[in-house]
């Protein structure tokens, strides 16, 4: 059997975090030796030399690890720039300091498989280089996963800021990293952390959605770790928790700033050690789980508050979604009552086809609080009660009864609906160039200040939308 290559491609000149990964290389290369038939061969190499792209070229690795630290963007792209000048496509994972949720999107962009952040731990980086190492002759298997978009079916949605997101999917699932998902209730957070799963290597395995707000607080631990026979009064036999449940594939934890502190600190320990132990138990397990969390309130505060633990936040917050809320895509409301009325109607029996004018304006019209999932009742309730085969205006229900008329005069009314609509254009346009106002401008074929002085009248923080950690903060809803 030919001899495995790893590159340790150490882009901070040297350091120590390339030192301890170097550690746990040399470790794996011999303890699996005897497994592979053939010693692990370990290549070092600092980005202080000259000659990377020779030396790949003639070392020929089968896996490459990238040690980055600090603003390593442009070392990053530079660094990928020279492996495909070598005309290698060894999988790159990536061991990066500081895990900055926009930049680890771009990480992946350019070409790494997958990440790890620090602490480094053996239990973390081995698995995930050997597994590189298994699939190294046929790279594009780490990449199958990710050719089926069916998963993708289910986002219903164009607009630039939801797109924005739906864009991201792909990337998050190519990898094992931890994923905090944002937003308002109704706005679809399930449905991205399945999609996230579905086009993982973990599709096939099993996606455990667990809502952290409704269990209660002396069952918490139970729910998750599971319990042994005889652990307290009343457990008649073992039961399995839903950590047990997911494994090898996906636990989705849904309100996760529902969770009690103590459940926390024993969240975080399993996180770490990829170990937990059951109530009762003597013996701690090992499952091999992917975590997904999710929160309809600004985590960042409740850190500060101390109400929820910053190691558990960071351990997450590795990579992240924003997932804007029905009011900020109102022109997708057409596209999603239509979707919902071709549901309802087949699963009813319904030869209903399409909406009125005026009942798609009233469902315009409204802000909907409730957001993706309070128009779906709507519909669902529309389609129960429509008489003909075109819903009427009359047969949309929505709370309160000042949404039916436009009210104030036709200037008032003219003027919101174009403050609305500028509000809703510059959101759009800002996530889509990341929030760099010179690309914002000339996209929008606006003079660069005359665009600046629209976001500062609509009051936009830019910051929101700019791909780093000091910013994505204002990304928690």
């Amino acid at each position: 059997m030919q001899r495995p290559r790893i590159f340790l491609y150490d882009l901070c000149s040297p350091s120590e975090l390339g030192c301890t990964l170097l550690e746990f290389l040399e470790a794996l290369a011999i303890e699996n030796s005897c497994r592979l038939q053939a010693a692990i061969e370990i290549r070092r190499y600092s980005i202080a030399n000259n000659g990377t792209c020779r030396m790949l070229s003639d070392f020929k690795p089968d896996v490459i690890c990238m040690v980055l630290s600090g603003i390593f963007l442009d070392r990053a792209k530079e660094a990928f720039a020279t492996i495909h000048k070598a005309g290698l496509t060894a999988p790159v994972l990536a061991v990066v300091e500081k895990s900055e949720p926009g930049q680890m999107f771009e990480l992946l962009r350019l070409g790494a498989v997958d990440f790890v952040t620090p602490p480094l731990r053996p239990i973390e980086i081995l698995p995930r280089v050997w597994r590189l190492l298994e699939h190294s002759s046929r790279p594009e298997a780490l990449r199958e996963p990710l050719e089926s978009k069916s998963a993708l079916n289910g986002l219903i949605g164009q607009s630039c800021a939801f797109q924005a997101q739906v864009n991201r999917i792909p990337l998050a699932a190519s990898c094992d990293a931890g994923v905090l998902i944002f937003g308002k209730t109704g706005t679809g957070k399930e449905l991205f952390a399945r999609a996230v799963h579905q086009l993982s290597s973990r599709g096939h395995k099993p996606f455990i959605a667990v809502n952290c707000g409704a269990i209660p607080v002396d069952l918490a631990e139970n729910e998750l770790f599971g319990h042994e026979q005889g652990a307290f009064t009343g457990a008649s036999r073992s039961h399995p928790g839903v950590i047990q449940e997911a494994d090898g594939g996906t636990l989705f934890l849904d309100e996760i700033a529902g969770l009690h502190p103590l459940i926390q600190v024993k969240l975080l320990r399993f996180l770490q050690e990829k170990e937990y132990r059951p109530l009762g138990s003597t013996q701690a397990r090992s499952v091999d789980v992917r975590v997904i969390g999710a929160a309809n309130v600004d985590l960042e505060q409740l850190v500060a508050a101390g109400k929820f633990r910053a190691d558990l936040f960071y351990r997450l917050h590795i990579l992240s979604f924003r997932l804007p809320p029905l009011v900020e895509r109102r022109d997708d409301i057409p596209l999603l009552a239509f979707h919902f009325l071709a549901k309802y109607s087949s699963r009813f029996s319904r030869p209903i086809t399409s909406f009125s004018t005026g009942s798609m304006q009233k469902l315009m019209r409204y802000d909907w609080p409730g957001n993706v999932r309070e128009l779906e009742y709507c519909i669902e309730r529309s389609v129960v009660f429509c008489q003909g085969t075109v819903i009427q205006e009359t047969e949309i229900f929505l709370p309160g009864n000042d949404c039916s008329a436009p009210q104030g005069s036709f200037k008032e009314a003219k003027a919101a609906q174009i403050a609305q609509f500028e509000r809703t254009y510059l959101l759009d346009v800002l996530s889509s160039c990341n929030g760099n106002i010179t690309q914002a401008a000339r996209t929008a074929r606006k003079n660069r200040r005359a665009f600046w002085q629209l976001v500062r009248k609509h009051q936009i923080d830019v910051a929101q939308f700019k791909p780093c950690a000091d910013q994505d903060k204002h990304l928690l809803t």
